[in-house]
């Protein structure tokens, strides 16, 4: 059985100001291209299918048209579950038509399927809140899928009946896990956990999180959970969330984040994106291929201390998104960013960095004036903080509504 992981699409989402639809329409050919040269069985898209609960039109008419052509006339099932970003409601909405496609949603994690049988040969032959079983029409043997949409720790609390609200999230799902696992998941089918959550082991270094992912850790979201939580006999675990592909474990299986298939902010420049592929089978630990992406554009950081570098250094890197920094003894002139923006039509921040003890700043330029506008101040302490780099958008609504949360208590 050969099954394909991927997570993290966020349809819809931008770079700053520069949409990326199209790339984003590229990206999932390519996925398709993928899934039909290595003759996958299955699809596992592990959440944060959109970007935000009320995606644009557009990105809702690509994920349902690329979905559909990733089952191959309903032969090959595709299994997908609600992240951090995502509706559950919307996720699950168009259910009773997309199960005729072959298209199996999960919006919340006691979302279960009914009993259901497809003209191709796809069956959904068991099921439980949290757990559907697939038979496929060119396997010999099941594909068994726990699953567990994101959901916060109130939810994922009422979900498991949890009493005690005191008692830890951690041991909650372990309990329910492993109840599943010892009731469905023998050894005669290929066992898979599927979930949208912050998975570390305990002893190990937490894993690499980036600008674009929405923390899912502390007040209001659900803690960090341990490998240790996972049942000794599930094979294979697909996780959604993180933005790099990484390994975070290999026991009692592999633990793997996918990764996003495109890089959608800054701290993830110069990243490859993956799909990976794996070959499972009873009673074995999953084989894994990563299959490198090729249709992304890249996301560069480089950082100059003259202007003339810098602009050759652009011409040179025409397709890609980029963000400079020059260093600099005085505030870069405006002339001299007229002609960066001029050189390279994506470039999505120009950071001056103020070298330190320089003398091309009288001290005038260094005082404050509190009588302009707060928005104002705020984007100039910014600056400061962050060696010159001005806040993007949704930081500058996010302070917004600080602002209007303030004056209304």
């Amino acid at each position: 059985m050969r099954i394909l992981h991927t997570s993290d699409w966020h349809l819809g989402k931008n770079l700053e100001s520069f949409s990326r639809l199209e790339e984003q329409i590229e990206v999932l050919e390519e996925i398709l291209e993928i899934s039909d040269r290595f003759d996958v069985d299955a699809i596992l898209i592990a959440g944060d299918l959109f970007d935000t609960f009320n995606p644009p039109a557009k990105a809702v008419e690509i994920f349902y048209k690329y979905l559909k052509r990733l089952t191959k006339s309903a032969s090959r099932p595709v299994i997908a579950i609600a992240g951090n970003h995502d509706s559950p409601d919307r996720i699950e909405a168009p259910d009773p038509l997309a199960k005729e496609c072959g298209i199996f949603f999960c919006g919340y994690p006691e979302s279960k399927h009914d009993l259901f049988v497809l003209e191709s040969g796809v069956k959904i032959s068991k099921v439980d809140f949290g757990f559907l079983e697939i038979l496929l029409p060119n396997s010999k043997y099941p594909l068994r899928i726990i699953t567990t949409p994101y959901a916060n720790e109130k939810r994922l609390k009422i979900f498991l009946g949890v009493e005690n609200e005191e008692e830890e999230l951690q041991n909650c799902l372990a309990k329910k896990w492993k109840e599943l696992a010892g009731t469905y998941l023998d050894d005669k089918g290929v066992n898979i956990l599927l979930t949208h959550l912050f998975m570390m082991e305990e002893s190990g270094n937490a894993p690499i999180e980036t600008e674009s992912e929405k923390p899912i850790v502390g007040a209001g979201g659900t803690e960090v959970l341990y490998t240790s939580s996972i049942p000794p006999n599930v094979h294979y675990v697909a996780l959604g969330h993180l933005h790099r592909c990484q390994t975070i474990a290999k026991k009692p299986c592999s633990v793997v984040y996918s990764g996003s298939p495109l890089a959608y902010s800054m701290s993830e420049a110069n990243q490859n994106k993956y799909v990976l592929l794996l070959d499972m089978e009873p009673q074995t630990k999953a084989k894994i291929q990563k299959v490198r992406l090729t249709k992304c554009k890249k996301l560069l950081r480089q950082k100059f201390s003259n202007i003339e570098d810098a602009l050759v250094w652009l011409r040179n890197n025409q397709d890609s998104y980029v963000e400079i920094t020059i260093q600099t003894n005085t505030f870069l002139k405006a002339e001299e960013e007229r002609k960066l923006r001029n050189a390279h039509d994506k470039i999505v921040n120009v950071i001056p960095e103020i070298l330190e003890n320089s003398g091309g700043i009288r001290e005038t330029e260094r005082t404050i004036d509190l009588n302009r506008n707060i928005e104002d101040l705020f984007e100039d302490y910014f600056k400061y903080k962050k060696g010159g780099q001005a806040p993007s958008d949704v930081m500058k609504d996010l302070f917004r509504e600080l602002l209007i949360l303030e004056e209304t208590e």
